[in-house]
């Protein structure tokens, strides 16, 4: 009796069953990056809006001088965080679809992320030489906050099992 999936023509009989079931299931991969990208989101905002406040109490301790910088760093902490959330949740492709929706729109109020600005300085800086530095200023500022989105994004994968040594 052969009770392997193979034939006595040694090919595998197409199931149909099992082409459905293929087709459901990478349906429903995509909704843990979903999960993800909204849980990145929903700590993306809280958390900026509470270091927003933050730094808003503390600003008289240390001076309208340490203000963008703190606020700079602050952002920066909000993105890894999120990045962290979106790369524990559903590593991959759960951050650069979350990257890919901060690029849609200026968050100027909460967040410095504005690629549509900085498109518009790629655009007035090909007519105009007095734009550049603008134009340079904004895509390094731009850069950092992404790239700390994709560190979070790194350090949020889950780990490997360490090697044992454990000798059975």
């Amino acid at each position: 009796m052969n009770l392997s999936r193979e034939s006595d023509t040694g090919q595998v009989p197409e199931n149909r069953h099992e082409s459905a079931f293929i087709r459901v299931y990478s349906r429903l991969k995509i909704f843990p990056a979903l999960r993800a990208v909204v849980l990145a989101w929903v700590t993306l905002f809280v958390l900026a809006y509470l270091m927003e406040l933050l730094l808003v109490r503390f600003a008289r301790a240390f001076g309208p001088v340490w203000f963008p910088t703190g606020r700079a760093l602050l952002d920066c902490g909000a993105l890894v965080a999120a990045g962290w959330v979106a790369g524990r949740k559903s590593p991959g492709l759960a951050v650069v679809v979350f990257a890919a929706t901060l690029t849609l729109r200026d968050f100027n109020p909460l967040l410095p992320l504005n690629v549509p600005w900085l498109l518009r300085l790629i655009i007035d800086s090909l007519r105009d030489s007095r734009y550049i530095e603008s134009l340079f200023t904004t895509a390094a500022g731009q850069a950092l906050l992404f790239g700390c989105l994709f560190a979070g994004a790194r350090l949020g994968r889950p780990r490997d099992l360490p090697l044992s040594l454990c000798i059975l």
